[in-house]
């Protein structure tokens, strides 16, 4: 649903925009950390205050993807520390937070620490923070008080159109990961195929649980709400085999087990390939998956419902077989089921 008042709020001054509205002052694309960050946030409590939004949901979070070796995140956490009690994990599609985490969450943003999300209140409210110090807030009303507040702060809002960053779905029938599915995925497991499955509560960030008889109802008990899943084949314990397949050059997911169990994952290309091979050496069991999108399928896919059983994450998985159903003829990944 697409808000009536949307509003594009910057320290960018109109008057300083070129013919092509490109900003051509002397402002920075950068946060201040200072007075001027501080009237974003101002700005945004005021158009919440004046919506009656005293909480605001997560929707679609991620933090940034193919972190190679050797390189930090851009901040320790993301920006997320001390945000959610339950720690990153509450970071996940839907969460509810009170409208001062919801400002901190835009603080991060704005400094580009590494953690971004829509914060939102469906049919009400939105925060969309953009490259740049581009923020767009959306609400039902027209916030004539918070216009004149945000405009004291010295800021600037415009009336546009629509947010920039208004979430797009498309027609895909997003396969539920129900009792069914994972009825299903215990089949697949009995037939001695025990899997690996993926588990994406963050856009750019995964978890991954190794399937097996004793593990399936352990790992679906312990996912984060409305987390995409995808299946994948088992880890094999071959592991001179699997380094062997590494391809020349380009990007490759290694994922592997460590003596004490746990799994860990690093994206790597040939610069790196000589780490990553020094790592997974000394694993208990490996699997390489292809990362570009066209190579990167599944064996079974699903997002996790609320728990009324309504699909409510808005993001989209690729199509696949249902657990239980036909395995595909061809490899899709570089080593064989373990």
């Amino acid at each position: 649903m697409q808000l009536p008042h949307v509003y594009r709020v910057t320290k960018y001054d109109p008057a300083d925009r070129d013919e092509h509205g490109y900003y051509a002052g002397s402002q920075g694309e950068f946060s201040d950390h200072g007075e001027v960050e501080a009237a974003y946030l101002q700005a945004v409590a005021a158009f919440a205050g004046d919506t009656g939004v005293d909480h605001l949901a997560v929707r679609e979070p991620q933090v940034p993807s193919f972190v190679g070796f050797g390189v930090e995140p851009p901040v320790d956490g993301f920006g997320l520390n001390g945000l959610f009690p339950a720690g990153p994990i509450g970071f996940h599609d839907g969460a509810e937070v009170p409208l001062g985490i919801g400002l901190e969450l835009v603080r991060a943003m704005l400094r580009d620490n590494g953690a971004w999300c829509r914060l939102e209140v469906e049919g009400t409210f939105a925060v969309h923070v953009g490259w740049d110090q581009y923020v767009f807030i959306s609400s039902v009303r027209p916030c004539d008080e918070a216009l004149a507040r945000t405009r004291a702060l010295g800021l600037f809002p415009e009336r546009i159109d629509a947010s920039p960053y208004d979430m797009e779905t498309d027609e895909n029938v997003q396969r539920p990961g129900d009792d069914d599915f994972w009825a299903g995925l215990h089949r697949v497991v009995a037939a001695g195929r025990p899997g690996l499955l993926e588990e994406m509560h963050l856009e750019g960030a995964s978890r991954w649980h190794r399937l097996t008889r004793d593990t399936i109802d352990t790992v679906r008990a312990g996912l984060a709400p409305r987390a995409r899943l995808a299946v994948w084949p088992g880890l094999s314990s071959d592991i001179d085999a699997v380094l062997g397949a590494l391809p020349a050059e380009g990007l490759i997911e290694g994922v592997w087990q460590d003596k004490d169990g746990r799994i860990h994952s690093a994206v790597a290309d040939e610069s790196e390939f000589s780490e990553l091979t020094a790592r997974i050496s000394g694993a208990e069991a490996t699997v390489l998956l292809p990362v570009y999108a066209d190579d990167r399928a599944p064996l079974f896919t699903a997002v996790m419902p609320d728990s009324d059983g309504v699909i409510r994450a808005r993001w989209q998985t690729e199509p696949t077989p249902r657990p239980g159903g036909t395995y595909p003829s061809s490899p899709i990944c570089l080593t064989a089921w373990g």
